[in-house]
């Protein structure tokens, strides 16, 4: 086969079918005579079609994550060739590229090996394949991605096949006896013990992901019944004591666990504890779903009942539900210290996607630290009312008995919040809502002990700071309920002071439980699971309630039955198309920005010309946002979009720049240095 040197070249292939794989490629060689690779030429839109079309390959089944990643702007380069990249992501196998098969001897739920005398024969589920290819957004022509194959069999450094229904060691009566098990359905039957599902339903389960690499085999299914039951006695018979001290178990499982620890600072005069935890799965929906969107910290769950409070890291899914994607544990919330984890969080996500960058940062607690979050994200930050809603909604219900009083009391709190953007002193008014509720004792002392000595400050961070909607405030609660739910069970009272038990119940029965949810959902299987997981949030059950519902009695006054929290949703997406009531905050703190951005400068001044166009620019952004986002056809969107001219400058122009006048010194200069290329080049041709 003949060896191109350009990649125009190569004609652009479009197989026909929803997925296709390399086998429905036409491959050429590029580069040079000594180093070469097969590359093909598609269309950079069907990329995830030949990413699941290589996943589908039936001899070895698999999936491909991404290993790097680096990205450029346009205009970034002076020149270019024909295969600079503007993305550039190197997939790998993920049976490879490490291999943990090595001696056999680490068990399949641990990264160490148990002093037992039954130990696992079945090596781990990264065996050292060596299958991977690069796909890179073409610099030139970003509508186009080359896709560079560099080694397309699934073998290990030694030439032999690794994995999948033609690897010896995988199945049959060689030396490995039990049945080739990957990542997922390891990850998978882990997760359904973890979370209590009967050892029948998980075995058929199992069986059945095996079967899509070796097919149905009695004797596979006799030995995959051995291995459920025996990672099920692991899983239960495992505890997070890995020593009586606290310190230094948990120094132990940091060892153990490198690859999950992104950040750890143990306990000393000078620094306070801090633990940072993300696993490789977190990783990848971190990267998956933070890009281009919003991260958010539920941040100080824990913090009277645990030794150390807890700090979760948040993005919102495909369904806009809250998923974990990194775990800090500490007590310090100062600067310093939260700049340093922040940071190796960071460094983290950029070892793996250079371009990686988040629009915005929702945080829940006004007395936290900003300038670590501007300092390391540098984006836009975002305060949520969900810890001051739920707080306040609990108190009321908890403290009032009479329904009639806690709708009062409720609204006149709303009233109070409100007033932030109608110039009324917030101190008067909760001097006159504590007056007039005096006969409600127990909320008022409450209130007073607990809200009272720190309100300005929340009012105050509310006023300055940019409201989330009730939706990322609805996923957030519903992460914090669960979390309660899975920590604060009445068997783990006791264990509550040890830091090693919070770790082992965040990486083993949480963390499971958000990967079977995003698997169910995915994989359209565990249909309960997924029901379960669509209808988690306060927003999606104020969906499914009906309008008929919310009944609005004779003095207009909106009321519904219901649970407290979906009835407050629902009661204000019903309010939204009524009119004479107020928007919602989040609403009204985006109309306030906008309007002080309108305000500020004087009449017919160039500062009232700036403030316009910057306004206008806004819009237009949100505008095209809500346009594609409920777009059924993402190619009309980008038709109707205007073109975009980019200017000619010095270090940003992707052709040659002009010549321009320069003076007489200057220009025998740079002929004498093109004279002297040109030597350099016909020297190494004559080498």
């Amino acid at each position: 086969m003949d060896i191109i040197e350009s990649i125009h070249n190569l004609p652009v292939q479009d197989p026909p079918g929803e997925d296709f794989s390399s086998a429905d490629l036409n491959w050429s060689k590029f580069g040079t005579t000594e180093h070469h690779d097969d590359v093909a030429l598609i269309p950079y839109e069907r990329v995830d079609a030949f990413i699941i079309g290589e996943c589908s390959n039936v001899e070895c089944p698999t999936r491909f994550h991404i290993e790097r990643g680096r990205k450029r702007s346009r205009g970034s380069l002076r020149e270019c060739k024909s295969d600079e990249y503007l993305e550039y992501r190197l997939y790998w196998c993920s049976f490879g590229p490490e291999n943990y098969g090595e001696g056999g001897g680490i068990l399949p739920s641990r990264r160490y090996r148990l002093n037992t005398r039954n130990r696992a024969a079945r090596p781990q589920s990264m065996r050292g394949c060596t299958c991977h290819f690069v796909v890179k957004r073409l610099y030139a022509h970003p509508q186009l991605a080359l896709i560079i194959y560099n080694d397309r069999r699934h073998v290990n450094k030694s030439g032999f096949v690794c994995h999948g229904p033609l690897d010896r060691d995988a199945i049959g009566p060689g030396a490995k006896k039990i049945p080739y098990i990957c990542n997922e359905i390891q990850q998978q039957t882990m997760s359904m013990i973890y979370l209590g599902i009967p050892e029948e339903n998980v075995l058929e389960k199992h069986i059945e992901g095996l079967q899509r690499y070796c097919g149905s085999n009695a004797k596979v299914n006799s030995l995959a019944s051995q291995y459920v039951h025996k990672l099920g006695m692991i899983i239960k018979r495992s505890t997070h004591e890995l020593d009586l001290d606290d310190q230094a178990s948990i120094r132990m499982w940091v060892e153990r666990n490198k690859k999950s620890v992104f950040f750890y600072q143990e306990t000393s005069e000078a620094n306070p504890f801090i633990l940072g935890i993300q696993t490789e799965w977190q990783l990848q929906q971190m990267i998956r779903f933070g890009h281009r969107s919003l991260m958010a910290a539920d941040s100080t769950f824990g913090i009277k009942r645990l030794k150390y409070p807890l700090c979760t890291l948040l993005v919102f899914d495909s369904r806009q539900h809250a998923l974990p994607v990194a775990w800090i544990i500490t007590r310090s919330i100062s600067k310093p210290d939260v700049s340093k984890w922040m940071k190796a969080l960071l460094d983290r996500v950029w070892t793996v996607d250079p371009g990686w960058k988040i629009n915005g940062f929702l945080i829940d607690d006004a007395a936290g630290e900003l300038d670590p979050i501007r300092d390391t994200f540098s984006c836009p930050i975002l305060f949520s009312l969900w810890r001051v809603r739920r707080s306040w909604l609990r108190n009321i219900v908890k403290r009032c008995r009479s329904i009639e009083i806690q709708r009062e009391i409720f609204k006149r709190l709303g009233k109070i919040v409100y007033s932030i953007w109608n110039g009324v002193d917030s101190l008067v008014a909760l001097e006159e809502f504590t007056q007039d509720f005096a006969d409600q004792t127990a909320f008022v002392q409450y209130f007073k002990a607990s809200w009272l000595p720190k309100i300005e400050m929340w009012l105050t961070t509310m006023r300055t700071l940019p409201l989330a909607s009730q939706e990322a405030a609805g996923a957030i609660e519903a992460y914090h309920v669960k979390l309660k739910v899975k920590l604060y069970d009445d068997s783990h009272l006791g264990a509550l002071q040890r830091v090693d038990w919070l770790v082992h119940k965040l990486t083993t029965e949480l963390h499971s439980s958000y990967w079977l949810d995003r698997y169910a959902d995915e994989s359209d299987s565990f249909q309960n699971v997924k029901d379960e997981y669509i209808a988690s949030t306060s927003w999606h059950r104020a969906l499914q309630i009906p309008d008929s519902a919310v009944i609005l009695d004779d003095k207009q006054h909106l009321f519904a039955k219901g649970n407290l929290c979906k009835h407050v949703i629902k009661v204000n997406m019903i309010c939204e198309n009524h009119q004479g009531y107020q928007p919602a905050m989040s609403f009204q703190s985006f109309k306030e920005i906008l309007m002080n951005l309108w305000e500020k400068p004087m009449d017919d001044s160039v500062s009232l010309d700036l403030s316009t166009a910057w306004t206008h620019q806004m819009l237009d952004q949100i505008q095209k946002l809500v346009e594609m986002n409920s777009s059924n056809n993402i190619g009309s969107v980008v038709n109707n979009l205007p073109l975009k001219w980019v200017a000619k400058k010095h270090r940003t122009s992707v052709s040659k720049p002009n010549s321009t006048l320069s003076s007489p010194s200057a220009m025998k200069s740079n002929d004498f240095a093109r004279k002297k290329s040109r030597k350099r080049r016909r020297v190494l041709r004559l080498r």
